[in-house]
């Protein structure tokens, strides 16, 4: 085998990036570990560097704070003072404030103590005493705020019923003038009542006439229903309605008195008329 061919048959040149690559790998991590050793050491002297200064820091204010304390000069405490002064007028003026307000609502709740005493006083007064002992003007009741509102009085249609509540009109010496009068009061009651308009419950009923057969002569059943006549019945429109198999059936409408005329006395009377009815159905019925 001449070296042409070895070299042909070796693959390293070609893959040469890959091999580049896994050597610079290989040398970073080498490289990273000794950094990452020393970076931590490094991290750990500032830490401690720090710290001591901090403590320098801390020892040096509280020795200056000793120091300007025994020798401050007197404009710094004028300084001082002022500012203090400065604020102890501020607190005077918002406790002041706080007493103003303080006693406003004290008199304010003082004014509702006494309202509300008031009105107790007057309730107890209403509940213990009859109705018709009210005055019928009564004070006004003030308000928290300073005005006043005048209580409605009973009304007079109250105080008319209460003073016909009293009024006997029966009661006489004379037993003859109170006969007149209880007549003459029943007599005006009657007439009264006798002029009232009564109020007539009426409904409005559809009835189904059904023939025997297609023969029946519907014209003559219409008329053997309408001669039905009776005191609260009205009879009313009419029409031949198709049941089948050329079968026709009459559907009238009437309107009657409830307390004259009802359903049970309608359907025995047009049934009588055999020859012609077969049967009476309500298909319909609404109180008017």
């Amino acid at each position: 085998m001449t070296s042409v061919d070895f070299l042909a048959q070796e693959k390293v040149w070609f893959d040469k990036p890959r091999y580049d690559e896994a050597e610079r790998c290989f040398y970073e991590r080498m490289n990273g570990s000794s950094q990452d050793v020393g970076a931590n050491s490094i991290l750990q002297d500032i830490a401690r560097a720090r710290e001591n200064i901090q403590k320098s820091l801390a020892g040096l204010k509280a020795t200056l704070c000793n120091k300007g304390a025994a020798h401050s000069p007197p404009k710094l405490h004028s300084q001082l003072s002022g500012s203090n002064s400065a604020d102890q007028g501020e607190l005077v003026s918002r406790i002041k404030s706080l007493e103003l307000e303080n006693q406003s609502l004290y008199t304010v709740i003082g004014d509702l103590r006494a309202a509300l005493s008031k009105l107790e006083g007057r309730v107890e007064v209403l509940e213990k005493s009859p109705v018709a002992a009210v005055p019928a003007s009564t004070p006004a009741v003030p308000y928290t705020n300073g005005t006043a509102v005048q209580q409605k009085s009973a009304p007079a249609k109250k105080q008319e019923e209460d003073d016909d509540d009293d009024f006997d009109p029966f009661g006489s010496d004379d037993d003859e003038e109170a006969e007149k009068i209880k007549e003459q009061r029943l007599k005006e009651y009657a007439e009264k009542k006798a002029k009232k308009p009564t109020i007539i419950a009426k409904s409005s009923i559809l009835l189904d006439v059904k023939p025997w057969d297609d023969e029946t002569d519907m014209a003559k059943l219409e008329e053997c229903v309408r001669s039905v006549q009776t005191d609260g019945l009205l009879w009313g429109t009419s029409k031949l309605v198709p049941v089948g198999y050329g079968i026709k059936k009459l559907q009238i409408a009437c309107v009657v008195e409830d307390d004259k005329v009802g359903t049970d006395l309608l359907e025995e009377e047009i049934t009588k008329f055999e020859d012609y009815v077969q049967s009476v159905d309500v298909a319909a019925f609404n109180k008017i």
